[in-house]
């Protein structure tokens, strides 16, 4: 079931809104930034994603070749969002960092599938694993 969340950075710089279905899944991605960082998205589609502000306070890197884009907070350095595009439909999407969200019910999480991405070789997009946790 689709609930709309809000969230942002650590600071409160960033602020966002997307509706997730978390019964859906989650991803983990074994490639170094995600790692070292903790990122933890949910998919969103592009529409169900809004920035109500912060924009002014982003930094948006560019870490590899494959046009992800690694957004952060440049006053606290979280990492709340990516937005990413799938290399076989090419369609967009945004990674909502569950980490981020201010009224996530644990529970909700608890009961949702992870999905283990390979992101150390560029296969992100490919699930490896899927497992309820």
């Amino acid at each position: 079931m689709r609930k709309t969340y809000i969230g942002g950075c650590h600071c409160g710089a960033v602020r966002f809104e997307a509706d997730i279905d978390l019964s859906l899944g989650t991803l983990r991605c074994n490639c170094a930034i995600c790692t070292r960082t903790r990122f933890w998205p949910a998919i969103v589609e592009p529409e169900a994603f809004r920035l109500l502000e912060g924009e002014s306070e982003l930094s948006d890197q560019m870490l590899d070749s494959r046009n992800s884009h690694y957004i952060v907070c440049k006053l606290c350095g979280v990492r709340s969002f990516g937005v990413g595009h799938s290399p076989e439909t090419g369609a967009h999407a945004y990674g909502v960092n569950v980490t981020c969200l201010d009224d996530v019910d644990l529970e909700d999480l608890a009961n949702s599938p992870l999905r283990y991405v390979d992101g150390h070789r560029g296969t992100w997009h490919v699930a490896r694993t899927a497992i309820d946790h």
